[in-house]
């Protein structure tokens, strides 16, 4: 189709050990299929975005509801993310940002090639689970703007 935007398919096969990176598809700009096949929980997904021990999302978006100090303003705030990208765009964002932008600062959760200067104790193991992420999406997709 003349001006359809280019369709990127990638694809990781293996199947995850424990506390690996699970398989996923990359088409254009998401991630469609939830990893593992498996369904998130929002209560448990804002528990994970809002841990400053493990996704530390904190540290650089504003989140709704949030009382607490030192949040950050380097990424956009997370208020109506959930009506500004799909679940698979999120999806895509939180496993591996640098597969929709290559220039992105932000941290890929779900991915363990590539990365530097990982302590030896977290080689080969992903920040964020499969379950985590799917998690974490079921949370941010939850997140509409206010209807005018």
């Amino acid at each position: 189709m003349r001006g359809a935007a280019p369709v990127l398919v990638l694809s990781l096969l293996a199947a995850p050990a424990a506390g690996q990176v699970a398989p996923f598809t990359v088409t254009s700009d998401a991630i469609e299929a939830p990893l593992d096949g498996l369904r998130g929980d929002p209560a448990r997904g804002e528990a994970v975005v809002r841990n400053r021990e493990t996704a530390n999302c904190l540290i650089c978006h504003m989140i709704p509801g949030t009382t607490e100090r030192f949040m950050g303003e380097v990424g956009p705030p997370l208020a109506g993310v959930g009506s500004r990208l799909s679940p698979g765009q999120i999806r895509l964002r939180v496993v591996d940002p640098t597969l929709w932008n290559p220039q992105a600062i932000m941290p890929a959760y779900h991915r363990t090639e590539g990365l530097l200067r990982v302590d030896r104790q977290y080689r080969g193991r992903p920040v964020l689970t499969a379950q985590e992420v799917e998690d974490v999406v079921a949370y941010l997709s939850a997140l509409k703007a206010p209807e005018r």
